[in-house]
Order: C-alpha cells, then structure tokens, then sequence
C-alpha cells in the first residue's frame, strides 16, 4: 500500500509539474505577442526554431505564435484534467483501503 500511494503521489508531482511548465510557456507566449503587436508588420524580428535563431518580419511571426499559444492552452486543459483525475482516483482509492494519512 504504501509503494501505491507513493506512486500516486509521485504521479501528481509530476503532472503539477508539466502544468507549471506549461503555464510559464503560455505567459511568455502571451508576454511576446504583447509586445510584438504594438510593432510594425514589416520590423525584423528573431526566433529561436530548435535552438536555430531565425531572422522573420512581425508579420510571420505574429500567426505562429497565437498557433503555437492556443495548442499550449489546450495541452494545458488537457494535463489539468488528467491531474485531477489522478488526485480523485488517489482519494477513491484512500477511501477504499480505508488509508489515513498522517503527515502529508
């Protein structure tokens, strides 16, 4: 039991984790497209493809940063629900083993 519930804790650590991860991804985003908006369409700018800095104008660069925002907010729908998932799966099966926990 106590391996179980270990694992379980585990499990959410890691998920809460990724959300983090994600939602900082998602205010530098969101902090980018803030600042870029207030440019010029045709004003350089740079962007770092797969550790590559490329050279692209506001206007390119505009549309694939609200993509690439509004598939993190999705990826982070997605891991909210998986993490409380876990969580309501950890308090069934705490009920169901009749487990307390002293210290959390």
């Amino acid at each position: 039991l106590q391996l179980q519930y270990t694992n379980y804790k585990n499990n959410l650590q890691q998920l809460a984790q990724k959300i983090g991860d994600v939602e900082q991804e998602t205010e530098e985003h969101k902090l980018v497209l803030e600042t870029l908006s207030s440019l010029p369409w045709d004003r350089k700018c740079f962007r770092m493809i797969n550790g590559v800095l490329v050279e692209r104008t506001v206007e390119d660069v505009i549309p694939v940063l609200k993509t690439n925002s509004e598939g993190l907010k999705k990826v982070l729908d997605e891991l909210l629900k998986q993490y409380k998932k876990q969580q309501d799966d950890m308090e069934k099966w705490k009920k169901k083993n009749n487990i307390q926990v002293v210290q959390q």
